[in-house]
């Protein structure tokens, strides 16, 4: 992102942005320069998930991958982040760490496919309506006439985007304990009990610490990979166009 100072003149903004474009590309050119040199091997078990994750474009992670094996070499062991590192980002961005709201719920379902015609999905999805108003108890249900058999037909805990829309607009319009209507979803007819919900809350250091090791180990590889190109492009000859 380039920033522009109130009322600067656009010609010099125009002139930075093509000199940061030109040397992100020199940067590309030479990262890509000092990969395609670099004779080790790459992982077998790397080059897998390349073409599992990419298939076509498996020899751009490929490439990505000796790229920054060659920024960690050059800038040797990169250590995991202190403690005390950890509680700071913490202290500083904890009112950014929430644990959204979310639910646990269990369904009685349906299906509706080729091997199962939408009237005959309705009609079972009734029988198993009148059998809780009768009494029977929901979890029996759900592991005897659902079609997502096990566990009392326990979803566990989910926040919002993870089901499908459908599915979530009824749900988290319920409160614990509550039994929805029969509703439909892309997957069949479900009959939906949520068991507890939980509101927004801050994360804890415990549930924060995962991902903000994580995000500080990203910086030094960040960090890394800024000071290779910095090594590569003293090392460079670039000739103007």
């Amino acid at each position: 992102m380039i920033d522009a100072m109130p009322n600067e003149d656009p010609a010099l903004l125009e002139q930075r942005a093509r000199e940061w474009a030109r040397d992100n590309v020199i940067e590309r050119l030479l990262l890509k320069q000092a990969a395609q040199a670099d004779d080790q091997p790459v992982p077998p078990e790397v080059i897998e998930k390349a073409r599992e994750k990419a298939g076509d474009r498996a020899e751009d992670l490929v490439l990505q991958f000796k790229i920054e094996r060659l920024a960690v070499r050059h800038a040797g062991r990169i250590s995991s982040p202190r403690h005390k590192d950890v509680v700071e980002y913490y202290r500083q961005h904890r009112a950014e760490m929430t644990i959204p709201e979310a639910l646990r719920a269990s369904h009685i379902l349906k299906q509706v496919d080729e091997t199962h015609p939408e009237a005959d999905a309705l009609a079972a999805i009734r029988a198993a309506e009148e059998r809780l108003k009768a009494g029977e108890p929901f979890e029996t249900l759900a592991d005897e006439a659902s079609d997502c058999p096990g566990s009392g037909g326990d979803l566990g805990w989910f926040p919002r985007g993870e089901m499908v829309p459908e599915f979530e607009a009824v749900v988290f319009a319920m409160q614990a304990g509550q039994v929805s209507p029969i509703f439909r979803s892309p997957f069949g007819f479900h009959i939906a009990k949520v068991l507890a919900r939980s509101g927004e809350r801050t994360a804890s250091f415990e549930e924060a610490k995962p991902q903000i090791e994580a995000h500080l180990m990203r910086e030094k590889h960040q960090k890394a990979l800024e000071r290779f190109c910095d090594y590569l492009r003293a090392r460079a000859v670039v000739e103007e166009m």
